[in-house]
């Protein structure tokens, strides 16, 4: 019931929208709008949270050199420092894990609207059954869910095999229309293009603040950069209305970006300068410790790091390795052999008289 309730909500405020608009493709903008109000908040707090760690890396720095031995007292000490500045890590991960959520519940409310059954099929149910009144055994129908039967959009698609809006069937996969007919399909191709250029603008927004970062390698902002671009090409094989759910939540966000740069990058004393100046400080302690900046490098060096007693136990196993004699080679000459443990004298004996 509890995850039933989780699909009906969304569905029920599409269904509102749907009410307000008479439009699929505004309603679900519509969503994604309410998607970006709700999470927005969210991101500026990552985003500040994010600057205030990078502004603490030379502090971060040192410590990691002052218990380069000791992993457990650097825990404390960087525990400390967060909790004197009060930052918070994970602030930055809230917004990203909110992510699969929201695509599961999309994906899950936009495939129950356009739910379909086979008519002639037995045990359908009755409504199902009044679906298809008056049709041939075979044919498919949508068969609503998580929406009440006396709605709008309900009413708009029960029986229905297409979810038109604009000239674009959202119930179709940009995929599948390519395959009936190149000169239609080429209309969704353009738009999941047009969808991966969003992506591409929102994130070399986000680049270009995230340059100054000195716990991301060059190679690894690239990543980053091109993600969701790569995601954008595999929405071509969902349905249609999720890609414009994405297209309307791109839009916002290449908003909220510019916002998140007017507000925290703009002035010589604003978050993000300072953050920059501490991320160029870092660099150069990096560098003159001889190590790189990247975050993979700060694994290595983590991982590298001995624990308590680590540090004693290789020292003693490499004197052990360097003391050990080696086995099955003559003893060089000059130096005097060990006797045998028995005792016994190892020159020849003389000959016997007969």
């Amino acid at each position: 019931m509890t995850a039933l309730a989780l699909f009906e909500g969304p569905a029920w405020l599409l269904a509102k929208f749907y009410d307000f608009t008479s439009n699929y493709i505004l309603a679900i903008s519509l969503i994604a709008a309410v998607v970006m109000l709700i999470t927005a908040p969210l991101q500026l707090k990552a985003t500040k949270g994010m600057l205030e760690m990078q502004r603490l890396q030379p502090e971060l720095r040192k410590l990691q050199q002052e218990h380069r031995g000791d992993r457990q007292k650097l825990n404390e000490e960087m525990m400390k420092l967060y909790q004197e500045h009060k930052v918070n890590p994970l602030a930055s991960c809230f917004p990203l894990l909110m992510q699969f959520p929201v695509f599961i519940i999309m994906f899950r409310v936009l495939h129950g609207l356009t739910r379909e059954v086979t008519c002639g099929v037995a045990d359908l149910s009755p409504g199902a059954l009044n679906l298809c009144v008056d049709r041939p055994a075979g044919t498919k129908v949508f068969y609503p869910d998580y929406v009440a039967t006396d709605t709008a959009i309900y009413k708009s698609l029960a029986g229905k095999s297409e979810m038109l809006a604009w000239g674009l069937d959202l119930a179709k996969r940009p995929f599948e229309v390519i395959g009936e007919s190149f000169g239609q399909g080429l209309i969704y191709a353009l738009l999941v293009i047009a969808l991966g250029a969003l992506y591409f603008v929102q994130q070399k927004m986000v680049a270009a603040r995230a340059s100054v970062s000195p716990s991301m390698s060059p190679a690894q902002q690239k990543i980053m950069q091109y993600l969701p671009v790569v995601f954008a090409v595999f929405l071509v094989f969902y349905l249609t209305g999720l890609v414009i759910y994405y297209m309307a939540q791109a839009i916002i966000r290449i908003g909220l970006q510019w916002y998140i740069t007017k507000r925290f990058y703009h002035g010589d004393e604003s978050l993000g300068q300072q953050a920059m100046k501490a991320g160029e400080r870092a660099r150069e302690m990096s560098k003159s410790e001889g190590g790189g900046g990247g975050m993979f490098a700060q694994a290595k060096r983590d991982l590298a790091m001995p624990g308590p007693g680590k540090g004693q136990a290789a020292a003693a196993a490499s004197v052990s390795k360097r003391v050990t004699a080696p086995k099955n080679r003559p003893t060089p000459a000059g130096r005097a052999s060990r006797p045998p443990a028995s005792g016994r004298s190892t020159r020849p004996s003389p000959p016997k008289k007969k």
